[in-house]
């Protein structure tokens, strides 16, 4: 690191810690629910503030007594589990539709938390802002150490919280209560603003100490901090030099950060008032309106559409906005876009050319970019963007193939719909579909777990249901389902009305075109999915629904039906397909993991 580079850093670590002070402050006001308050309660009215309505979990000895200042809120609902990793899963996905807030997966000690671990290791990869609380042994067990259930029986009270700092941004074990409240302010305060998940021990004694209730008068400050002002009107002209040399041939690029660290429509009004082409990659999917003009398509590297390929990679200059350059989102790294015509924009630096610039954050810089560049409106329009569409094909036979599918369920998509897609088959399959105003795209692209989107479906549900979304429609392969399964039952139980589509193609396609095509460790036990949902909880025509279909008739007449696509009660919808059928892009990605994973006989 140069000295420029080392003094930059130390800077914007500066500016941090003058943000966090100003969350930490208090004003001097009156409190309005009495001044002493349960810490317990504390921290739920904290996460009300915050936006929370839903708290997943499971309950557990550690964490019951903190369960009742839960139950007993009003504003605050508590979403029992089936188990620890489902719960975590449904706070990633509750925090990913309610942008600017956050999810929260309530566990108990060792046995509770080490099984959500999975799903907070993949909210920290996919950067989404989740909170983990921990209901522990009380602050005298933690001091004496007694060979307690739930502990590993060598005093080693603290090694989960050690385990916890390798997936999560920052943690805090409560110690005392006269800290208790800050250190909570502080680990909500880092779970918003860097939208990375969070650690949070509550001892059972501590959650029922009396504290002021005075803090909760000074919201917690979910802005980013400032920016430099010298530095950032630096970076301001550099790019505005970048954009007359392009002259009308810059395009935008738009990634998952855009959408997790809130600047969706800072972007929005940047290529709506410059008239820039903007792409989108898989992980960015959805943070653009995909019904806009001047909205170009998917770019994924090698696995793009010829002409998304061609728009994106001759341009004179490339404004990449929250990029996470991941194998599977990149087309295995074959995006061919120069450093020297990228400017790449983050939460928490940019990046212009090959100069960094730390501590310069993409949220407050890109209004002041569209006030600069918004003059070269008239020329950007010069470049002209192909308008991507998908038509259903016109195939021989009935047999409901990859290539049908996912052009026709696209028809079948409304505005503000949530649309979960689980790795594999399904995630490469709805990529290419353009997305209605107001659709949200849900898949864990760079995290990869297999089963993910059942849990998160449920959180998106909520959130959805909150915030006013449509439908929630998830496409979820059988070999995936029957790893996150009971799931299903909470649903039921919670009264949301996802729509399911599990695509029975007989096991685990996506590992058959990595490897092993005929191997039988990537088959499964073919369940009878149409039972699932009464054997879970629902009736029957009253609270649930099933159907099988086989056929491109029976799925598009489904499809078409006003009362199926009401989505008033739960749906499942078995797809029989092809068992070594896949979309286009899975097997060209699964054609380039394979030379790399370079497996040999």
């Amino acid at each position: 690191m140069s000295t420029t580079q080392a003094v930059a850093s130390l800077q914007a670590e500066v500016t941090r810690l003058r943000h966090e002070l100003q969350t930490l402050k208090v004003e001097d006001q009156v409190p309005a629910i009495g001044d002493q308050i349960y810490i317990g309660q504390y921290l739920v009215e904290r996460l009300v503030q915050l936006g929370v309505t839903q708290m997943f979990g499971v309950p557990g000895d550690f964490n019951l007594g903190f369960l009742d200042f839960v139950e007993d809120h009003p504003k605050m609902q508590w979403v029992g589990n089936c188990n620890e990793l489902n719960a975590a899963y449904a706070a990633d996905g509750y925090a990913r539709v309610k942008e600017g807030s956050l999810g929260v997966v309530t566990t108990t000690f060792g046995v509770g938390e080490l099984s959500a671990t999975n799903g907070i290791a993949g909210a920290f990869s996919e950067h989404v802002p989740v909170l983990h609380l921990v209901g522990s042994p009380s602050t005298v067990q933690q001091k004496e150490k007694p060979m307690l259930h739930h502990t590993l029986g060598d005093g080693r009270y603290d090694a989960y919280f050690q385990a916890s700092k390798q997936f999560t941004w920052t943690q805090a074990s409560l110690t005392s209560k006269d800290t208790a409240a800050a250190e909570i302010d502080r680990v909500l305060t880092e779970c918003v603003v860097m939208a990375r998940p969070v650690y949070l021990m509550l001892p059972t004694d501590l959650a029922y100490e009396k504290i002021s209730s005075k803090r909760l008068q000074t919201p917690i400050n979910s802005e980013p901090p400032a920016n430099d002002p010298d530095v950032e009107n630096f970076v301001l002209d550099e790019i505005v030099k970048l954009a007359n040399h392009a002259q009308h041939e810059t395009i935008i690029l738009v990634d998952a950060c855009a959408i997790r660290h809130t600047v969706k429509k800072e972007v929005e009004e940047l290529y709506r008032r410059t008239g820039f082409p903007v792409y989108a990659a898989p992980m960015g999917k959805t943070a653009v309106n995909e019904q806009y003009e001047r909205y170009g398509g998917i770019y994924v590297g090698s696995l793009s559409s010829p002409e998304i390929k061609e728009k994106v990679e001759s341009a004179k200059l490339i404004l990449s906005i929250g990029g996470l350059k991941s194998d599977f989102n990149t087309g295995n790294f074959t995006y061919s876009i120069p450093t020297g015509r990228t400017v790449e924009f983050h939460s928490d630096h940019i990046k212009v050319q090959f100069a960094g610039f730390p501590g310069i954050g993409m949220k407050r810089l890109l209004p002041k970019l569209t006030a600069r560049l918004q003059p070269f409106a008239d020329e950007a329009k010069l470049l002209s963007v192909p308008k991507y569409t998908l038509p259903i094909p016109q195939e021989d036979g009935d047999v409901i193939t990859q290539s049908y599918l996912w052009p026709r369920v696209g028809k079948f998509f409304k505005n503000h719909d949530i649309i979960v897609a689980e790795t594999g088959t399904s995630s490469f399959g709805v990529l290419d579909i353009p997305m209605p105003t107001g659709a949200m795209f849900l898949s864990q692209i760079l995290w990869g777990s297999i089963g993910w989107t059942v849990g998160s479906t449920l959180g998106a549900a909520l959130a959805g249901r909150d915030i006013g979304m449509g439908r929630t429609i998830l496409f979820v392969g059988d070999g995936s389902l029957q790893l996150t399964v009971q799931e299903l039952s909470t649903m039921v139980r919670s009264g949301v009305t996802p729509i399911i589509f599990v695509l029975n193609n007989e096991g685990y396609t996506i590992e058959r075109y990595l490897h092993g095509m005929n191997r039988k460790y990537n088959d499964i036990v073919n369940w009878k999915w149409t039972s699932l949902l009464t054997v879970l909880g629902g009736t029957e025509g009253k609270t649930c629904q099933s159907y099988t279909v086989r056929t491109k008739k029976e799925i598009s007449a489904l499809l078409d039906d006003p009362k199926f696509a009401a989505a008033d009660k739960i749906q499942l919808v078995e797809i029989i397909m092809q068992r070594l059928d896949a979309p286009r892009a899975l097997k060209h990605q699964a054609e380039l993991s394979g030379l790399t994973n370079r497996y040999v006989a």
